[in-house]
């Protein structure tokens, strides 16, 4: 009896240690953006909603620092006519027993620039 109370306890202990991890919100902004705009051009249309992700490894410790600027450019990316970001959420995540990983994740609506070359007709994509 003594024996089926020790293994159900050490089940329960790495039950919970293997699925422990941590998701916070960092902040929620109005407009963010990592590349250069042009306000004054005032020809902007609200685009697709969009993730951007930037995540390091662990392995016993952690591989890397991810970097919320590499996650914002790639939601940004996503569309060569897009300048930012509006309505956005930035998250962090970590997950780890001896091998995890920690990720900050950027979502938000594509602000598109219609004065950039090529993106004079530019329609949402659906």
């Amino acid at each position: 009896m003594k024996i089926k109370k020790t293994v159900s306890m050490a089940l329960l202990v790495t039950t919970t240690l293997i699925t422990t991890g941590c998701a916070q919100r960092i902040a929620d902004l109005t407009l963010a953006s990592t590349k250069n705009i042009n306000l004054n051009a005032g020809n902007f249309a609200e685009g697709n909603r969009v993730i951007g992700e930037d995540s390091k490894p662990i392995i016993l410790f952690p591989l890397g620092i991810p970097s919320i600027k590499e996650a914002t450019d790639r939601a940004i990316e996503q569309d060569r006519c897009a300048v930012g970001l509006t309505d956005v959420s930035a998250d962090s995540e970590f997950f780890s027993f001896i091998i995890g990983y920690v990720k900050y994740k950027v979502e938000g609506n594509l602000i598109i620039d219609k004065t950039k070359k090529g993106c004079e007709h530019w329609e949402m994509k659906k």
